[in-house]
């Protein structure tokens, strides 16, 4: 067996290059290895949005200016499933960023702080007293697994996949759009409900364009999933802004949403990002999930490698535990189509619903009583 790492960290997307940086930021001497069973660059399918919440997170982990050559887009619209709308200026520009960039990005910064980076793809894990041994000679201190939402490092250890119910499925693809399109459309549909479609200005003359719904939902057509997500896609294209290509690249990926979360890890092996069903069940974001997610992973392998997992659970209750809360009831409210409805026409006419709804969708907010009050109170007229 090789020497000990005092962390190795599996897949080097965000929540796994976060974990790694981290790390490295917290303890410039210890020994990190982060693997990948893909070489980076690499495509992930993804809606591509970093939002304001995002990028205070690569702050924290010491890259403020990662995105500072990318174009921010400053507006925002939603369409209801009952065809309410809102469109406005957002508190804080959202980038959006190929994940073949923003990834490769994060991976060459750890390797720059002296993260280990190696491809490698995590068939065994085992459990040697107070080291955890991946493939019969890798061994550390520590493990986080941000190897995505089919997780391997989940399985090996024992915690459950999503359940579908709360699980989603989404077709990504790209399409040409005007230079100057600066605004990120979203367009629910109240068919398969809750489902919507969305065009994400890169800002470079393309547009990250896409469909989600939930996962029974496809189920109960009965038909093939390419063609349900493809086909309903194309039908909302229209709606979504003046797309000027034929949409290119279309991959599909499932969403594990924070609504199911399982326990976030066993022993030393601490679950991070959509390994850990950290997916906003609202929006399908999960970007800021992954980097928070991630960074709080390595705090507690570093600072607390007796019990990091407790250390973990603690920092997770501490950062997201209220959020996640008030997810959990809204993504019941929204079973109702007429409650989105009632929340988008308050939105439209109070700029601070409009500033809460993405802060709940995109960041970490709750909800304050008199600002629910509100959006009952109008979803009850409307049913009236």
């Amino acid at each position: 067996m090789e020497d000990v790492w005092d962390l190795v960290v599996v897949g080097a997307g965000p929540a796994g290059s976060a974990a790694a940086l981290r790390a490295r930021q917290l303890d410039p001497g210890c020994r990190v290895l982060l693997l990948d069973r893909a070489a980076f660059p690499r495509d992930k399918a993804c809606g591509d949005g970093i939002a304001a919440h995002a990028r205070q997170e690569l702050a924290r982990l010491g890259l403020p200016g990662l995105l500072d050559d990318h174009r921010p887009t400053p507006r925002l619209s939603v369409t209801s499933p009952g065809g309410a709308h809102v469109s406005a200026v957002v508190a804080r520009p959202n980038h959006v960023v190929p994940r073949r960039v923003f990834d490769a990005r994060l991976v060459e910064a750890a390797r720059a702080r002296g993260v280990e980076v190696r491809r490698h793809r995590v068939r065994t894990l085992t459990a040697l007293g107070g080291h955890v041994v991946i493939d019969g000679h890798l061994v550390a201190r520590a493990v986080v697994a941000a190897d995505g939402a089919n997780s391997a490092v989940r399985r090996l250890i024992g915690v459950p996949p999503s359940p579908d119910r709360h699980t989603a499925i989404a077709v990504r693809g790209y399409a040409d759009v005007p230079p100057d399109d600066d605004e990120q459309v979203i367009v629910m549909q109240s068919e398969a409900w809750p489902a919507y479609a969305w065009s994400f200005p890169v800002g470079d003359g393309t547009a990250n364009v896409g469909y989600g719904l939930l996962l029974p939902m496809l189920r109960q057509t009965g038909r093939p999933g390419r063609e349900i997500l493809h086909g309903r896609l194309a039908r909302l294209l229209p709606l979504l802004g003046e797309i000027r290509s034929p949409v290119r690249d279309l991959r599909a990926h499932h969403l594990p949403l924070s609504s199911g979360r399982p326990v976030p890890g066993a022993g030393r092996v601490l679950l991070a990002g959509d390994a850990a069903s950290l997916v906003n069940p609202l929006t399908g974001e999960g970007i800021y999930y992954a980097l928070l997610s991630g960074r709080l992973a390595a705090e507690a392998a570093i600072g607390s490698p007796d019990d990091p997992l407790r250390a973990y659970r603690r920092g997770l209750r501490g950062a997201l535990g209220r959020h996640l809360r008030t997810t959990d009831v809204l993504a019941l409210a929204a079973r109702s189509p007429g409650f989105i409805d009632a929340a988008i026409t308050v939105a439209a006419r109070r700029t601070e619903v409009f500033d809460l709804l993405v802060d709940v969708g995109l960041g970490a907010g709750t909800v304050p009583p008199r600002l629910a009050a509100a959006v009952a109170l109008r979803w009850l007229k409307n049913l009236t």
